[in-house]
């Protein structure tokens, strides 16, 4: 009798006796090999969709193969806790943050166990509990001790709707990345954390990461943006001041007809004379309401301003014109620029626009340039004119002769400078952990001790429609005394950045219930770093970046005998419906509990990962989640009718008795082969099903071929246990049902992943293509051991090459071994 396929009571059963046996707990210690797999953890703003599924699916199958290839694996999981959304649906629905993030939390957890992932829940965190963000305090002062937490004033990015600073990250084409609002610029005293100080390692130890996507270091390496140069000091006329300016063409310098400066630049201010102040600072403020992105941009309008000031060329000693410019960028360089017209096509529109002279210092070689008729910057190589000493040499040969040239006169220096900023992770709201700083009028800016952390949130906050942070106008939280004097102090209002929680994160796990120490050193020392990391490739830049500094700022302290966070790293693709990202806006959200209900779990999982190669992106089709529950429904049935012929089977001793028996016991020991070196190798799930699949067919071909009382019963049980272990990964409750029913008192994740046999792999015969005159006329059966003149033979005797012959002697006869043979007539 058919038994049927219940997945619902399957799963059920099996997710009890996991959580019972406490299958997934992982041990500290232990005489297997360590194997972290992570996946990055989610920001808890609702349910999940099954493009989420996507990702834990994923880490779950490497970490159960992991585990049956002999691992001690720590698979752990918790959640990106704090931020904006919380606290905008505090603002809409009139629930505190708290409240709607650990609904969200719980919501999230039980959609997880209901798809089955195998993750060790006694290591569950929340980087919003006060447990968690004391140790992001504590990162915090660890940062300011050695001078890489600092506090200055200076222009931010700042979101009107969402009452926050943005960091330069968290703007996409002058927008804001949460909720798309315009961004404005405003000048605050704000905290940030000195990552330029790592820029360097965080640049070339790239090239550490063998495990790593190429696309994703690329990534990285253009945000931080190495530029090798010099930095170049112009006096301002009749002042102390100087104006620094980074310059990657030095070569160019004799070409420099005005200097600019960035309208943040706190030069502005200090050299503009009296006479020319109001002038100024009406451009600059104009300026500054614009959005930055789009005034900066390629093309853009170039306006600007002379504020009545000149500097002096060191080179040539000609006085230039000082400018505020709308295009240059305060964070980039130096905040100023030389302006080389002739050479730079910014400053070529920039000079057009405010009627000021181009000077030629680079003659292109094939077209000689005139100063009058440009329409456009030269920006090639060429050979140097009116360029002082170095007139007449060509300018990429000349640049180190100029750089010691600038050196030996005082001029200006080699230098390296990179486009990475400051980190900024001061923010003004409620939702995050507490800067832990105090200001005293005495004793000025004091660290909170660490023994007086956590610096706690206060639970008892009003949020305002304005969206302004409640903890700015609670004086119960601001009140405090000062660690150093006793005296009253206020506290810091601003929380930090979210990506501060998360920098860290992975280092918990390890001891996440300790309460002495982030974590043991010892123990973290032991798992780290993280053998496989797996997430979306839009974290590529700023979290995995983050991460990468802070980990280097703990090896610096000693905590950490690693450098590098993550030694592997793979970015899955999005899954997509109608053709577009899947959102709740959107109202294309396909939501795994629908599917489980109408699938089962193990049809969702098997389903994802057959989708397509998973680094890429796919769409999602009904039919397809139809064809993948066929699937597993005829496997179902297949196995389980095996199970049905083999339940009293004598003895489980495998004798191949005919050609049949021998190429279905080969297909086992080819897809063990397969479906090991797909998963292996960099994650190819989608043709490891295919393998699972074909093996199924295998199977159930030489059922329906083969009369029911000449099969091969102890083979047909030996290939069912087998292809039950290798789908164990792909669809354990399935697994887990099968191998009981078999008779096993164990469950899958805890047996051995199968071996292949190589000389199971081995064939007794093999196709071969015949060629006559170069198209293919026939394909004959050649045994294994045979030689080339018995191939050849064996060709020549086939009666369909005959035909093609018609009697005619070959002129050549040309074997390429286990391939085809070439007959020329």
């Amino acid at each position: 009798m058919e038994v049927k396929y219940r997945p619902s009571n399957i799963e059920k059963k099996w997710q009890k006796i996991w959580e019972e046996r406490g299958v997934f707990h992982t041990p500290q210690r232990s005489d297997k090999p360590k194997y972290y797999a992570l996946v990055m953890f989610p920001y808890p703003s609702g349910s999940i969709h099954v493009g989420h599924v996507k990702n834990y699916v994923i880490g779950d199958v490497v970490a159960r193969y992991k585990r049956m290839r002999g691992y001690n694996v720590l698979h752990p999981f918790g959640y990106d806790a704090f931020g904006l959304p919380a606290e905008n649906a505090a603002i809409e629905h009139n629930i505190h943050p708290e409240i709607w993030t650990r609904s969200n939390i719980d919501t999230i957890r039980r959609q997880i166990k209901k798809i089955g992932i195998s993750y060790d829940w006694s290591r569950e965190i929340s980087t919003c509990h006060e447990d968690y963000y004391k140790w992001t305090q504590w990162i915090f002062l660890k940062l300011f001790e050695r001078g890489l937490a600092y506090r200055k004033k200076g222009a931010v990015n700042w979101c009107p709707r969402c009452q926050t600073v943005l960091a330069n990250e968290q703007v996409k084409d002058g927008k804001c990345e949460r909720c798309g609002t315009l961004v404005t610029v405003r000048f605050l005293t704000q905290w940030y954390f000195k990552i330029t100080e790592y820029a360097e390692r965080l640049y070339n130890d790239l090239d550490k990461l063998e495990g790593w996507p190429e696309h994703v270091k690329m990534m990285q390496k253009n945000w931080i943006g190495k530029s090798d140069g010099a930095l170049v000091r112009f006096p301002v006329e009749g002042t102390e001041h100087v104006i620094e300016v980074f310059t990657t063409r030095p070569d160019t310098l004799w070409g420099v007809t005005f200097m600019a400066l960035a309208p943040e630049s706190p030069l502005v201010d200090a050299l503009t004379p009296p006479e020319k102040k109001d002038e100024v600072q009406k451009f600059v403020s104009k300026v500054l309401v614009e959005d930055k992105f789009k005034r900066t941009a390629e093309g853009a309008e170039k306006e600007g301003i002379f504020i009545g000031k000149y500097a002096v060329n060191p080179v040539n000693g000609e006085k230039v014109p000082i400018y505020v410019a709308n295009y240059i960028l305060y964070e980039y360089g130096t905040g100023a620029i030389m302006g080389v017209p002739a050479h730079d096509q910014r400053d070529f529109e920039f000079a057009k626009a405010m009627d000021l002279p181009v000077r030629v210092v680079i003659e292109d070689p094939q077209y000689p340039l005139s100063e009058e008729a440009m329409t456009e910057a030269y920006t090639g190589d060429g050979i140097m004119k009116n360029s002082g000493p170095f007139t007449g040499r060509n300018n990429r040969e000349a640049m180190k002769d100029i750089i010691k040239y600038l050196e030996e006169n005082g001029f200006g220096r080699a230098s390296v400078q990179y486009r990475l900023r400051d980190w900024l992770i001061s923010r003004q709201r409620y939702w995050g952990a507490p800067i832990p700083i105090v200001y005293c009028e005495r004793c000025g800016t004091v660290p909170v001790p660490e023994e007086q952390l956590p610096v706690k949130l206060p639970k008892d906050v009003r949020f305002e429609p304005t969206g302004q942070s409640p903890l700015q106008h609670h004086e119960e939280f601001l009140t405090t005394t000062c660690p150093k004097c006793g005296g009253p102090a206020r506290r810091e209002a601003d929380t930090m950045d979210t990506f501060v929680d998360s920098s860290w994160y992975y280092l918990r796990y390890v001891n996440p219930r300790e309460d002495r120490a982030p974590f043991v050193v010892e123990d973290v020392n032991y798992w780290l770093p993280v053998d496989q990391y797996i997430g979306g490739v839009e974290h590529a830049i700023l979290h995995l970046m983050y991460s990468r500094f802070i980990t280097k700022v703990l090896h610096d302290m000693g905590y950490l005998e690693f450098d590098e966070p993550f030694t592997n790293l793979f970015t899955q693709g999005m899954i997509y419906k109608d053709g577009a990202k899947m959102s709740k806006s959107k109202g294309n959200v396909v939501s795994p509990d629908d599917m489980i209900e109408k699938y089962g779990a193990d049809t969702l999982r098997l389903y994802i990962l057959f989708m397509g190669p998973p680094e890429k992106d796919a769409e999602w089709s009904e039919a397809g989640i139809e064809g993948t529950h066929r699937f597993v429904k005829r496997l179902w049935r297949i196995l389980n009718e095996i199970l049905s012929e083999t339940r009293d089977l004598e003895s489980r001793e495998i004798e191949i008795k005919d050609k049949r028996e021998k190429e279905l016991h080969r297909k086992l020991h080819v897809m063990i082969k397969k479906i090991t070196e797909d998963i292996e190798g960099n994650f190819h799930f989608n043709t490891a099903i295919s393998g699972l699949m074909e093996l199924t067919n295998a199977l159930n071909q030489y059922m329906e071929n083969t009369p029911r009382s000449e099969w091969n019963r102890a083979l047909l049980r030996f290939i069912a246990e087998k292809l039950v272990l290798l789908l164990a990964p792909f669809t354990p409750h399935l697994a887990d049902e099968l191998w009981h029913n078999m008779g096993h008192e164990t469950l899958t994740i805890e047996e051995e992943w199968p071996q292949y046999d190589p000389k199971a792999l081995e064939v007794e015969e093999y196709e071969m293509a015949v060629q006559v005159n170069g198209k293919v006329r026939d394909r004959i059966k050649v045994p294994k051991d045979a030689s080339e003149e018995e191939i050849k033979e064996m060709a020549l005797s086939s009666e369909k090459v005959k035909r093609w012959l018609n009697g005619k002697k070959p002129k050549k006869i040309v074997v390429v071994q286990r391939r085809l043979i070439s007959i020329v007539v």
